[in-house]
């Protein structure tokens, strides 16, 4: 069965370059429904439309990830507002704060690029695809402040920040962290995490699970992590793909068009 409906990827990297089509077409024979092409630049974004349209599995988000915003056109919002109104685009993002580095973005630049890619996908009616990298308190005032319909993807902080998001009515993305030796909050988060609010995702070709850590990860190895997350919660690796695909399709507003 189809299970699998990973809700981050980027299939537009050069990662990918040797033999996208390939994997892109093998990807339903291997258990894939669905995948969401994130954007983070705005060429990706573009890119991710065109591999929306190319393929009926695929679905886009568009949006100017932090480590990109340091350096945009004077039109970028408009440029992503009028991809955002393709047939397939199904979130703005990915979208967020990253501190980690001190040669990024600068984090008044930072936030005032999220916060109005916050609004418009409140203007576009579509939910967000959050990016938090060592920003959590920012991050957290901002949804605080907007409350936008949205995901925390590849979610780093702990229980508490985890319960305050799910309070807020958002979801939390849990990917191939959750398989790796030290990932003890991780872990528990997964175990804590409303299984309605949960959203399975790859953040592809980043991000591989065990047993393939450090090599280039595609939406296949969901089954991994989901696996590790159903030993975690004491479920079946089947109900935690079946609960995440029916949470993707609500989450993107997908029942019944899919």
């Amino acid at each position: 069965m189809n299970l699998i409906f990973d809700t981050h990827a980027h299939y537009d990297s050069e990662g990918f370059d040797s033999d996208r089509e390939q994997v892109l077409k093998g990807l339903p024979e291997h258990g894939v429904c669905h995948v969401v092409n994130v954007g983070a630049t705005l060429a990706g974004c573009r890119a991710s439309l065109e591999l929306a349209e190319q393929y009926p599995w695929i679905f886009a988000g568009v949006g100017v990830h932090p480590e990109e915003c340091g350096d945009l056109p004077e039109d970028w919002l408009e440029q992503v507002r009028e991809m955002s109104r393709a047939p397939k685009v199904v979130a703005i993002g990915e979208i967020g704060l990253d501190y980690h580095y001190e040669d990024m973005a600068p984090r008044e630049v930072q936030r005032d690029v999220f916060e109005q890619q916050i609004l418009l996908a409140k203007q576009q009616n579509l939910p967000v695809i959050v990016h938090d990298r060592d920003a959590h308190g920012d991050t957290m005032t901002l949804l605080r402040k907007h409350q936008p319909r949205g995901v925390v993807h590849c979610f780093s902080g702990s229980v508490e920040m985890m319960r305050e998001v799910v309070s807020l009515g958002m979801y939390i993305g849990l990917g191939g962290v959750v398989t790796f030796k030290n990932a003890r909050v991780p872990v528990e988060v997964a175990r804590e995490v409303p299984i309605d609010r949960l959203l399975l995702e790859t953040d592809a070709p980043y991000m591989a699970p065990v047993p393939f850590r450090g090599k280039r990860c595609d939406s296949t190895m969901i089954a991994y992590s989901a696996a590790k997350i159903a030993e975690i919660r004491g479920m079946s690796t089947e109900e935690v793909l079946t609960r995440t695909k029916a949470n993707a399709e609500h989450f993107f507003s997908l029942e019944g068009k899919v």
